[in-house]
């Protein structure tokens, strides 16, 4: 049986956004986000309640199968505990359905915020990172922005197939700190489980050595050469095969790109991740999102999750 936590415990957790692929790096490069999310969990005798904050606070299901609220429950049945009732409080700043990792920072924070309530008591040991990676990229079936919201900043992950099971796994890599990030965020949604089905089952040995060259050289812009991060962006495997899906998002990226910016796809679209030396991007790129219903804001690397046990439940 499983130790029953006390009613009272409160725990909270901040997580950032998360920018996916990069271009070549497919489901294995990813970015943290100066954008985050912030989850506040307290234990009670019984039921659940989830209250609902900011972006989609309106269309996200208010019940325990609400992503937050699985994502805790999983953390604590990964440690031994369990909870007889919850209140649950999201604070929702990434926008849902962009490719910004919302649903990575919510199972993610969920997550966190069961290793804090976990830390308060005696019997049991909060999740590890590598533990919070596995755990949170189940949710997703593919680490990339689940490894970027656990350690922050730039990552490399992997999958290991070899088991009974698929084990997920990540490294931090150093970000050049003369990158630039930029984000292009418009009002259109996708999700993507709908631009996936658009991606052949099968690729030429040509497209794969093409995009495994470029994946490599990303890792090097990324970290020791920005000036080469215009040909590390390229990819042939997956960006123009959703192309007509976000009509907008890759007129944008062309002139993006045109403009000699390294943008690229943020994970399935249709935001658009642009990263550059410059301190500032081309007018031309900048009238044109204003025109076309883009939000572009310059960011940093996000930090790495944050929980914290024992916080003051807001009013």
């Amino acid at each position: 049986m499983s130790e029953l936590l006390p009613a009272g415990l409160v725990a909270s957790a901040v997580v950032s956004a998360s920018s996916a692929n990069l271009g070549p790096g497919f489901d294995s490069i990813g970015l943290a986000l100066s954008l985050s999310d912030e989850i506040v969990v307290e234990t009670t005798d019984s039921g659940l309640v989830v209250l609902v904050e900011g972006e989609s606070a309106e269309q996200v299901p208010l019940g325990p199968e609400h992503l937050v609220v699985r994502a805790v429950e999983c953390g604590l049945r990964a440690m031994g505990v369990r909870a007889a009732g919850l209140v649950v409080r999201c604070r929702n700043a990434i926008p849902h359905s962009r490719g910004l990792g919302s649903s990575a920072a919510a199972v993610v924070g969920g997550l966190a915020a069961a290793n804090g309530l976990v830390a308060q008591v005696d019997s049991s040991e909060p999740l590890s990172d590598a533990q919070l990676i596995q755990l949170s990229s189940e949710f997703e079936g593919h680490p990339d922005n689940a490894a970027a919201a656990v350690l922050g900043g730039a990552i490399v992950s992997w999958i290991d197939n070899s088991g009974d099971r698929p084990r997920y796994s990540a490294v931090s890599v150093r970000l050049h700190p003369d990158i630039h990030m930029y984000c292009a965020i418009p009002q259109e949604r996708s999700l993507t489980a709908e631009t996936r089905v658009l991606l052949p089952a099968h690729v030429s040995h040509d497209d794969a050595r093409f995009n495994v060259s470029r994946a490599a050289l990303l890792v090097v812009a990324l970290t020791d050469r920005p000036d080469l991060l215009m040909p590390a962006t390229e990819d042939v495997l997956h960006q123009p095969q959703r192309a007509s899906a976000m009509p907008a998002s890759a007129e944008y990226l062309r002139l993006l790109r045109r403009n000699n910016v390294a943008a690229t796809l943020s994970g399935a679209g249709p935001a658009l991740i642009a990263l550059s030396t410059e301190p500032e991007l081309p007018a031309e790129v900048v009238e044109y999102g204003a025109t076309n219903g883009f939000a572009l804001t310059e960011m940093t690397a996000g930090e790495r999750v944050r929980w914290s046990p024992g916080v003051k439940v807001p009013g």
